[in-house]
Parts: structure tokens; sequence; C-alpha cells
């Protein structure tokens, strides 16, 4: 599988790093200093080489933990909150401090869930991620803890690892955790557990493998990871799960070495605004779609019109996203909507020469262009790649 592994990993202009709460601490949760310098040193030789880095990193919480002496995770959300209001600071304090002894320039970026899901904030964050780039600097990633609540969480980093692969448009996506790899089974229960070294395609049977919990510091598991893969693999990345406390091996991963699993991207991803709206859940309404409408979406790969629609469900504007339903309740497609809700309920089953009549104006032909419409489903995914 080596030889594979290089011709994914030979070339590559951006990766975005992911480094687990695990990774970064000692089992008393605070920080493990001599341990982020090795992975500080690797990435700075990295990016020497002309290679753009980000690094979206874990640890805030445990780092505030350790500064407040606390020697359980918190549970609730307000204490959670404090801890990362505290360990941030610490967190990127220390890494300006190594980062700058090699001569590099960091810049610390912090994200809820809203920022990606949010059109607008999303190409902001794109704007500024490749002007710090441009900039010779290297951003550096958490979910914004102290102020976010479950609604707006990621709730683990490898998703938020995984979104911002999408966001720059990275060639390759490194997980380093606390775990080899993707194994056929749990290997904290089967001492059998062969390591899986590759992967082709995310099928059922490399999710069934997928294994539970995380660290008494962490918060993400095997089955985040594999939903990570999927998206970082629809945006055109590879992606790789490898153990951070080994040594040197963030070199040992580029140099193509059969260590860890590698998820192979997709030969033919989704466009950046596709995937963004594929894996956005921010979904505001549904429409109701016959059957002719459906098949037209489907097979033709053909706008959603007027006429096909029979009702609508839920609020929502113009740019949203609302999720393409058919007779039976079944989502086939979503999409981002010309128009708001209550123009689409008067103008639902007309001909497109009947929608000014109808709200007064007409911007647009289609209720949801084809340019910003996704099938859903892996196989229907998967033909909407290949155009």
């Amino acid at each position: 599988m080596k030889i594979k592994r290089r011709e994914h990993i030979d070339g590559v202009k951006r990766i975005v790093f992911k480094i687990g709460t695990s990774t970064l601490t000692h089992s008393t949760g605070l920080l493990d200093l001599n341990r982020i310098e090795k992975i500080v040193r690797q990435l700075t030789n990295i990016h020497n080489k002309g290679i753009e880095i980000v690094l979206v990193s874990s640890g805030a919480i445990g780092a505030g933990m350790g500064k407040l002496g606390l020697k359980k995770r918190p549970k609730t959300i307000p204490e959670k909150q404090a801890a990362a209001a505290v360990g941030q600071g610490v967190l990127l304090h220390m890494y300006e401090k190594l980062f700058s002894e090699y001569g590099k320039t960091v810049a610390q970026i912090l994200l809820t869930k809203e920022d990606i899901l949010n059109r607008k904030r999303f190409l902001n964050a794109r704007n500024t991620f490749f002007t710090l780039f441009n900039q010779g600097v290297i951003p550096i990633i958490n979910e914004n803890d102290a102020v976010a609540v479950d609604e707006i969480k990621f709730g683990d980093n490898d998703t938020l690892s995984a979104m911002v692969t999408s966001v720059v448009e990275a060639d390759l996506l490194i997980l380093l955790s606390d775990i080899d790899g993707l194994y056929d089974s749990n290997p904290k229960e089967n001492a059998n557990a062969k390591l899986i070294d590759y992967v082709d395609t995310i099928t059922d049977e490399v999710k069934r493998a997928a294994g539970g919990a995380g660290t008494t510091f962490g918060t993400g598991g095997m089955v985040t990871k594999i939903k990570s893969a999927e998206i970082a693999l629809s945006s055109g990345a590879s992606m790789m799960i490898v153990n951070g406390s080994y040594e040197n091996i963030i070199n040992h991963a580029l140099e193509g070495k059969n260590v860890g699993t590698f998820f192979k991207a997709k030969q033919n991803p989704l466009q950046g605004r596709k995937c963004w709206i594929t894996y956005n859940t921010l979904i505001k309404g549904e429409i109701k779609v016959d059957q002719g409408a459906k098949k037209a979406l489907v097979e033709g790969r053909k706008s959603l019109l007027p006429a096909g629609i029979v009702s609508i469900d839920g609020l929502f504007e113009k740019g949203d996203i609302v999720s393409i339903i058919d007779s039976l309740g079944n989502e086939v497609a979503r999409g981002l909507t010309n128009y708001t809700s209550s123009e689409v309920n008067i103008i639902k089953g007309c001909k497109t020469s009947l929608i000014e009549e109808k709200i007064g104006y007409k911007s647009y032909d289609e209720v949801v262009h084809a340019n910003n419409l996704v099938i859903i489903g892996r196989e229907n995914c998967d033909k909407e790649a290949e155009e």
C-alpha cells in the first residue's frame, strides 16, 4: 500500500493537521511540552519546504484544567467555557513561543459551527485563511469553546478539522490521535484486532469498524474520525490517522511510510460550494416535489422549477439551504433557494412564466438552480462529482 500513499502524498501544497487533546497533554490534563515542541519542530520543517499548513489544535479545555487545578473534565457548559477561556491563552502563548523560536509567525482563529454554515461567514473565513497563507503565517484553529453552546458547536475537533480542510481546499488532512489508526474491531476489547492501513472507499464495513469513546480529556472517537474522512475525501483531500505520541510521526507520514491509516481522496471531488451544501446541517426548511421533478433533479441534473413543487415546510429566506424531499418524505437533494418560503408557497405548481404575476417580480426561473444543488446519497454524490 506504500506506493499508493506516495501517489497522493507527493506534491501536496497545503496540509491541515489536527492535534488531539490526548496528544497534547499528560494523563493529568497538563500540557506535554516535550511532545508539543517536537511536533512544532516537525511542522516548521514542513513549512520550510514551501508547504502551507493549518494547525487545528485541541487542548484549550485541558490546558485550562491544568491551570485551574481541576482533576476531571468539567461537565457543565459554563465550567467548560471557563476552562477554555483560561486554557486558550495558555495554549496560544505556548504555540507562539515555540514557533517563534523557529522564525515562524502564527495567527489564532476561533471558529464556531455557524462560521462555517453561514455562507457569508464561510467566504470571509476563506479570505482570511488565504491572506494568511500569502503572508507566510501559520493559522492555529480551535473551536470557540469559551462562547459556543451546543447548538453552534462542532462537537469535536475532528469534524472542525475536516470542515477547515474543505474551506482552505487542502490536499491532505492528518489527524494526530492517541490510537495507531482504524482497526477492523475495537483494539481495547479485541486483542486480535488488525490495523487497516489503507482505505480506498468508506464503505458500511469501514463504518462498522469504527470504535467508540475517546479519552478522559478528549471528545472525539473513531466514529467522528470516519465522518471527518467523508467530508475531507469529498472535498478532494486525502486523510491520515496516526498516533501523535510516536517519535517523528509527522515526517514518517509524509515520507510515505506505512504508518496509521490512509484514506484516499475521491478522484472527482465535489466543488467547494457543493461540498459546503452537502455537509451543512443548517437546513431551514423542506420542499416536497412530485415524481417528475424528482426524476429531473436526480437523473437529469436539472434545476428545481416551481411547477414540480407540491408543498413546503418551514420558514426560509433567499440563500438559505433547503432540503428537497419526494412524496414519501425521503431527502433527494438540498440546495440554496432563490426565493423565500412564503414566495415558494405562492408559486408552487406554477409555470415559470407566472412567477412575476404571482409575487410581483421574477429574479430567477428556478427555485433552486442546478449549480447550487446537490443530490443526496453516496452514489448520487459520486455522480454529481463526476460532472
